[in-house]
């Protein structure tokens, strides 16, 4: 509730502004005329003082709407109520706010000429008022002036918060246009990878068809041994295909890099290499690993070693050595849980943010394929930390 704004209507504010200005003018002349004005050659403020007053102040509650109407009638309000002979010293105040209103809402040749009247009328209330004609200037000039340099002030203030907000629009709109870029690129490239394990698959299924083949009359125990595991890597191979098929009606339209078709596809197993050169770029990294490892399934394993992957390149890029860093990898009876922590000691707390997003855009895009979910951040005591789980099958466990 506290960091709620509250906005309120401009014509209504006006309103209220142009009654409290009206009540003041006429309570006020009221006033001065009984007590000082009345002994002076001046005439009496009676209805008709009150209702050119009135004419004079109560437009002001379209000033933001109709400036220069405002400013016409109220300007002929008070010239008809100097003509009159009635004391001018509190009316002339309305005509300047209306001129200031004019201002700042019209080109400068409009402006201009508003300034043009309200000088105009408070040279007319200095003669009405019967003081010397270098006082009447000065007070016009001075008055004009001041509010011409505000007026002018503010209308440039507008402007500069109407670009501003523009700029800001169009920062947010290309920020998005990059995080969406950054998407795409991240699930052609899970694609490709996908693409390599499904052949994988498919280059296991036809050796073991071909053994099944050739031992079928010689060995049977080995030809059934043969049958079980090709239905084990259909599976396995169906649901890596699900997966490809997926990025792919995500992904409209791949990037040129091209890898080799026969690289093998990297896993957890290959954590000590990774560990190895995160080390050798400076880094002082442990890994401590929790539960019964186990072979995961080639997507799983694969999209696990590219998170800490990636974890680990945004420590060298972000945090730089010396930092300590911590591999932890936990395996549960369903889910491999892991975290990639740092200490931060390269560049304090927060320092190690991803520039950009894009390295967490990816880590998220990989997990999310496989129904795990991804947790980044700083840490309390100073440090970044990835986390991530992954949901590991039954039959993998």
């Amino acid at each position: 509730m506290g960091g709620r704004r509250i906005r309120l209507d401009p014509l209504v504010v006006d309103t209220v502004l142009a009654v409290v200005l009206a009540a003041v003018t006429v309570v006020y002349s009221v006033q001065a005329y009984q007590e000082r004005y009345r002994f002076e050659d001046w005439r009496a403020f009676d209805g008709w003082a009150v209702g050119l007053c009135l004419l004079v102040t109560l437009p002001l509650a379209l000033r933001r709407r109709l400036p220069w109407t405002v400013l016409l009638v109220s300007a002929a309000g008070l010239l008809v109520y100097l003509a009159a002979g009635y004391q001018p010293s509190v009316n002339p105040w309305s005509p300047l706010l209306a001129g200031y209103s004019v201002i700042v809402r019209r080109p400068a040749r409009s402006a201009a000429g508003a300034a043009a009247v309200v000088a105009g009328l408070w040279l007319a209330a200095g003669f009405a008022a019967r003081v010397s004609v270098e006082v009447s200037l000065a007070q016009s000039l001075i008055g004009t002036g001041a509010v011409w340099l505000f007026a002018t002030g503010t209308r440039s203030l507008a402007r500069r918060n109407a670009q501003l907000a523009e700029l800001t629009e169009r920062l947010r709109s290309e920020q998005e246009l990059r995080a969406q870029h950054a998407v795409v690129e991240e699930r052609v490239r899970i694609a490709r990878e996908l693409h390599d394990v499904v052949a994988h698959h498919l280059s296991a299924l036809a050796v073991q068809a071909g053994l099944a083949g050739y031992v079928f009359d010689s060995d049977p125990p080995a030809a059934r041994a043969a049958l079980a595991s090709i239905g084990a890597s259909s599976r396995e191979a169906l649901e890596e295909m699900r997966g490809l098929l997926q990025v792919l009606r995500l992904a409209p339209e791949a990037s040129g890099e091209e890898e080799g078709p026969y690289s093998p596809t990297p896993g957890l197993d290959r954590l000590d290499d990774l560990v190895e050169r995160a080390r050798a770029a400076g880094l002082d990294v442990k890994v401590a690993v929790t539960g019964r490892p186990r072979p995961l399934a080639p997507g799983v394993d694969l999209c696990a070693f590219r998170v800490v992957q990636e974890a680990l390149t945004n420590v060298i890029k972000h945090a730089g050595p010396p930092v300590r860093v911590t591999v932890a990898l936990r395996y549960r009876p369903d889910r491999l849980d892991a975290e990639v922590a740092d200490d931060g000691a390269g560049g304090g707390p927060g320092t190690q943010l991803p520039g950009g997003g894009l390295g967490l855009i990816g880590m998220r895009e990989r997990v999310k394929l496989y129904g795990g979910s991804v947790e980044a951040g700083p840490r309390p005591h100073g440090g970044f930390a990835v986390a991530f789980s992954l949901p590991v099958p039954a039959a993998d466990a």
